[in-house]
C-alpha cells in the first residue's frame, strides 16, 4: 500500500519511536516502523520529537480589530501550533466577517464568541449589558456550528464597569441555553473579586489567566499561599488556562501553585501583534519553554497543547496522533540552550531548555518553520 505521506524515524516526547502513515489529511497508520511507500517522506533520523499538532486556546486574531488583532498564520502554522482558538474577540454581530476572513489561512481557527456583541471593539465591552443579546449568540451558533465552540466573557474591572458579577451569570445563562458549550472566563483587577467569579463558575468552564500577578488573582500575597477559594475551584475541576498575555503570567505565581502541587490545566498564550512582536508572548513556544523552567516535565507541557485544549473543547479529531485522527503534527526538537525569559511583571529567568517547532503539518500538508 502506497501513502500520501510517511514520517520516519520520529519519537514521542517520551522517548518511543514512531512512525506515521497519512492520506488524504487523515492519519491511517501509527507504529514503531512504516515499511510500505509514501509519495512525500519526511525522514528524521531519530533526532526530532513529533506530537499532535499544538493548540493554542486563547489567541485573538480577527485582522480588522485595533484593540487586540493578530493574523492567524503569523500565530498559528508558523509557530508549529496547527490549531488556534479566537477568544472572543468577536461577538454575534460580527464573528461572520470573521468566519469568512480566516477560511483563507493554512492554520485551524475555531472561536469563542464574546458574549457582548461586537467582540472586543472597545475595553468595555460589558460595560453596557445592552449589547448581550442571548438570541443573536444562539443565532451565531447555530449558523457557525463547526466555527464556533464555545463562549467567552471578561471579568475585570476595566470591561464591566459597574455591572459586578450580572456579566457573569448572562454569560451561565446563555452556556446553559446552547447545550452547555465551553465557557472560558478572563479574570483581571476587582471588582468583581475573583472568589465570587469562581463561585458562579462550572467543572469544564475555563478559567484564564489563572497565573496572573494581580492582588485579584489566585496567590495570597500577604502569605505566600494559593487562596483556599481557588483550591476549591482547582479541586471542582475548572479549567485552569494559562493565558499569558501582556498581563496576566507571574513565575512567582506559578511557581508557587506548583509547590503546593497546582498546575495548569491547559497551557496557552493569549497572543496578538504586539505582545508576539514586542513581548512577553512572542509564541506558544516560548510560553511552553516558562512553563518548564517553573518545573513542568515536558511530556505534561505537550500534553496541556494537544490533548488537554482538544478535549476542553470537544475536539474528536485531535490532541491524538492515532488512526483516524487529523493529521495535524507538530515535529519540534529540544535542544540545550541559553535564553532569557521574561513574565508579564518583568520577572526573568533562564531556560537551557529550548523548544523549537521544525515542520508543522496541517490535514496532511507540510509546512516548514
Amino acid at each position: 500500500m502506497s501513502y500520501d505521506l510517511i514520517i520516519k524515524n520520529g519519537k514521542t516526547i517520551t522517548g518511543q519511536p514512531i512512525e506515521i502513515a497519512i492520506n488524504a489529511g487523515e492519519i491511517v497508520k501509527v507504529a514503531d516502523e512504516i515499511n510500505e511507500k509514501g509519495e512525500e517522506l519526511i525522514e528524521l533520523n531519530g533526532d526530532a520529537y513529533v506530537s499532535a499538532g499544538w493548540i493554542d486556546d486563547h489567541v485573538h486574531c480577527f485582522e480588522k480589530m485595533t484593540l487586540y488583532y493578530d493574523f492567524p498564520d503569523e500565530i498559528g502554522v508558523k509557530k508549529g501550533v496547527t490549531t488556534v482558538i479566537d477568544a472572543g474577540t468577536t461577538g454575534a454581530e460580527n464573528i461572520h466577517e470573521f468566519y469568512d476572513l480566516v477560511k483563507k489561512a493554512k492554520t485551524n481557527v475555531y472561536a469563542l464568541v464574546n458574549i457582548s456583541k461586537w467582540g472586543i471593539v472597545e475595553q468595555d465591552e460589558l460595560a453596557d449589558l445592552s449589547k448581550v443579546k442571548e438570541e443573536l449568540v444562539h443565532k451565531a451558533l447555530t449558523e457557525l456550528p463547526d466555527f464556533v465552540v464555545g463562549f467567552k466573557a471578561r471579568m475585570s474591572k476595566t470591561v464591566i464597569g459597574d455591572n459586578g458579577i450580572r456579566p457573569l451569570e448572562m454569560a451561565k445563562k446563555i452556556q446553559k441555553a446552547n447545550n452547555g458549550l465551553p465557557l472560558m472566563i478572563h479574570i483581571g483587577s476587582a471588582p468583581p473579586k475573583l472568589d465570587e467569579i469562581l463561585a458562579h463558575m462550572s467543572k469544564g468552564d475555563i478559567l484564564t489567566h489563572c497565573f496572573n500577578g494581580k492582588p485579584n488573582g489566585i496567590l495570597n500575597q500577604a502569605t505566600s499561599q494559593i487562596k483556599d477559594f481557588a483550591w476549591a475551584a482547582y479541586d471542582k475541576e475548572i479549567v485552569f488556562d494559562i493565558g499569558h498575555g501582556t498581563d496576566s503570567f507571574n513565575f512567582e505565581v506559578a511557581e508557587t501553585a506548583l509547590k503546593e502541587g497546582m498546575k495548569a490545566t491547559s497551557i496557552s498564550t493569549d497572543i496578538y501583534i504586539r505582545n508576539r512582536e514586542k513581548g512577553p508572548v512572542h509564541d506558544l513556544a516560548t510560553t511552553m519553554e516558562k512553563l518548564r523552567v517553573v518545573g513542568y516535565d515536558w511530556p505534561e507541557i505537550i500534553e496541556k497543547v494537544t490533548s488537554v485544549p482538544a478535549g476542553n473543547f470537544h475536539f474528536e479529531t485531535k490532541g491524538h496522533l492515532k488512526e483516524g485522527y487529523d493529521a495535524d503534527i507538530t515535529i519540534f526538537t529540544i535542544e540545550t540552550g541559553q535564553k532569557t525569559l521574561t513574565d508579564s511583571n518583568g520577572f526573568k529567568r533562564e531556560a537551557t531548555e529550548l523548544i523549537k517547532p521544525v515542520k508543522t503539518i496541517i490535514g496532511g500538508t507540510v509546512y516548514d518553520n
